[in-house]
């Protein structure tokens, strides 16, 4: 059986992740992700009602036109964790091809939502929940396994495709946590085994290849987090805290430090409501009982008004807005553009690293900027990645022993980092280490 790798979107850039198995004539792809500062660029660009080839152009989503190009019919459309960068694309793309998108069960949900918000195509793509430790029959030649991972959003897995010639483990997004605040640990035992059973070919992220040692745990994240939140239990002034509206478990642990000093945490934001109120439905999560969140821009003002009135020392926002994105809530704080005024003494603190671009750093600079002139003390990076160290993929390839590699999910400087990486554990550039660009293929010898 022919198995060819086909680099549809994530190997020029970070995001806009799309990778395409063909086995023989059967083809499973796995993510469909967005390229949010693409997007960003375009101010006004409303994605909803945009079509496909017009946000292909912008390079905001995948060009799988490639797709046209490969001989085989498309079986499952499978998804390792709901980030945009690996889910955004779907209701752009998915209903070109007859298959089942098959993710995790919070992943699930939020593809849901994505389908329902659309405005152009009509997606009617069955969704299948298959949770980690599962499997689902694709054909009489492919299964799908899910086994169980860590990163910065609850619900990921590696997938695994069990081939004829072996196992294609996908790996886009993930870290070696063994420690962490939400979920278990990482199935080593299964990854082990996986790796005496053979796995043919690995297929893996390059994003933090470059940083040495291991990944610090979640719980480090938390211990930053409380430490700096629970000094100021006597504090009178405003804390608000802005993290990943997807980081459930590091809302979780700031919502649960709110409390400690008797804050009453709040979750603003449109993207805040809707990360954490499906991951709590799914009870994927328990927040403190005193936990509220509002996502309408009216309500949110009116809420903002309400701590203003009631005494800001009795809330803890939880906000939108690290990045300095226009429209967030934190940036519209910042500028003055809601009924709370900041004053001297406020606190803001980042539990998040600027994801880097020019447009981010610059955005960031902004809203840090205009908060210090009005005096706001201002507490950076209380924040861990949730992207795996070069140490800890040299564990995980010890752990899988792949026969090829195929670094992905970044750009040349750290796809090659990889390849650098992986040579010197005795791989080899052109015969068992692929280093693709969008658009390329390579068939597995």
């Amino acid at each position: 059986m022919d198995i060819e790798i086909i680099a549809v979107g994530g190997y020029n850039e970070v995001g806009r992740n799309m990778t395409a198995v063909r086995c023989g004539k059967e083809i499973v792809i796995f993510d469909m992700g967005l390229r949010l500062d693409q997007v960003m660029i375009h101010e006004d660009a409303d994605i909803e009602s945009m079509h496909s080839l017009d946000l292909i152009e912008m390079k905001a989503i995948p060009d799988d036109t490639i797709m046209n190009s490969i001989e085989g019919s498309v079986k499952a459309i499978v998804c390792s964790h709901g980030h945009l960068d690996h889910i955004g694309a779907i209701p752009k793309l998915a209903h070109r091809y007859n298959a089942p998108i098959i993710s995790t069960p919070y992943t699930s949900e939020l593809i849901r939502q994505q389908i329902a918000g659309e405005q152009k195509f009509g997606v009617n793509n069955k969704l299948f929940a298959l949770k980690a430790g599962q499997r689902y029959t694709i054909s009489p030649h492919l299964t799908l396994e899910f086994v169980r991972s860590q990163h910065s959003i609850i619900d990921t897995v590696f997938p695994v495709l069990h081939t004829p010639r072996g196992a294609i483990v996908y790996a886009n997004d993930f870290k070696l946590d063994r420690t962490p605040v939400l979920g278990e640990p990482p199935d080593f035992a299964r990854l082990r085994q996986l790796g005496k059973e053979g796995v043919l070919a690995l297929i893996v992220e390059s994003t933090n290849i470059s940083e040495k040692g291991r990944c610090p745990s979640e719980k480090i994240a938390r211990d930053l987090v409380r430490d700096t939140i629970t000094s100021y239990e006597d504090d009178k002034s405003a804390i608000f805290v802005s993290t990943f509206s997807s980081h459930i478990s590091r809302v979780k642990t700031i919502a649960e430090c709110a409390h400690e000093i008797g804050r009453k945490p709040v979750l603003l934001g449109r993207s805040m409501e809707r990360y954490s109120s499906a991951a709590e439905q799914l009870k994927l999560v328990g927040f403190p009982e005193t936990l509220s969140m509002f996502g309408n821009r009216r309500t949110v003002d009116r809420t903002l008004r309400r701590i203003m009135k009631t005494g800001k020392d009795k809330f803890l926002p939880i906000v939108t807005g690290h990045q300095g994105e226009s429209g967030a809530i934190l940036t519209r704080i910042v500028m003055g553009d809601t009924p709370y005024k900041l004053e001297k003494g406020d606190k803001i603190l980042f539990s998040a690293k600027v994801i880097p671009n020019p447009m981010n750093y610059g955005q960031r600079y902004l809203v840090e900027a205009r908060a210090r002139m009005a005096g706001v003390r201002i507490f950076d990076e209380l924040h861990v990645s949730g992207h795996a160290y070069r140490e800890d993929h040299y564990e995980f390839l010890h752990l899988l022993n792949p026969q090829h590699l195929i670094p992905a999910h970044g750009d040349i400087d750290m796809t090659g980092g990889y390849a650098k990486f992986a040579e010197e554990i005795g791989y080899t550039l052109g015969d068992d280490l692929h280093v693709l660009r969008n658009g390329q293929k390579v068939l597995i010898k």
